[in-house]
């Protein structure tokens, strides 16, 4: 099958017209629909039954931005090169960061676990800042550098997915603590 985009007869965007995907979503629903087809060959339903799953997981990924994200990354082969390496001041930056989460492991703290939360907001904030700019004035005919920004993008907020994630596990202690 085509990609996700081209099943749709959307442009390959970051940023996209959300009620133009949810009418071709709605659109393919009921094309591809396998109650509409249950008197047909064995091969017919089978083919729609897999249009239908297709048209499903096309619009889960197209509609939450992150997913987006990587989809079109994957797609124009961005993601493949083994080069996945974050700079060093950035890891520096997250090995600070991470270091707190130890220490609040061992000792909770209220202010510490507040002020780590908010450090690793504003990371993500000033990344995508930098990066949007980028994604807003992307077309399928951008050229593959304007892709390794969004790509050092992409591989900076899944970083700080991961430590959020860790902070989040500390909900039921920060909540206790009050």
């Amino acid at each position: 099958m085509n990609n996700y985009f081209e099943f749709f007869e959307i442009p390959v965007a970051f940023y996209l017209d959300e009620t133009a995907l949810k009418q071709r979503f709605l659109k393919n629903s009921k094309k591809f629909h396998p109650d509409f087809f249950t008197l047909e060959s064995e091969e017919k339903q089978a083919e729609i039954l897999e249009l239908s799953t297709y048209n499903n997981q096309a619009f889960l990924t197209l509609s939450d931005f992150d997913k987006r994200l990587k989809y079109i990354l994957d797609l124009k082969g961005i993601l493949a090169d083994s080069n996945h390496e974050l700079p060093n001041a950035f890891l520096m930056e997250m090995m600070d960061i991470n270091e707190a989460i130890m220490e609040l492991e061992f000792d909770f703290n209220q202010t510490a676990f507040d002020a780590a939360k908010e450090r690793v907001g504003d990371l993500e904030a000033e990344l995508f800042e930098n990066a949007k700019p980028i994604m807003e004035a992307y077309s399928d005919t951008s050229n593959n550098a304007s892709l390794e920004i969004v790509k050092d993008f992409f591989l900076k907020k899944r970083y700080l997915w991961r430590i959020k994630e860790k902070l989040d596990s500390f909900a039921p202690a920060s909540k206790e603590v009050r």
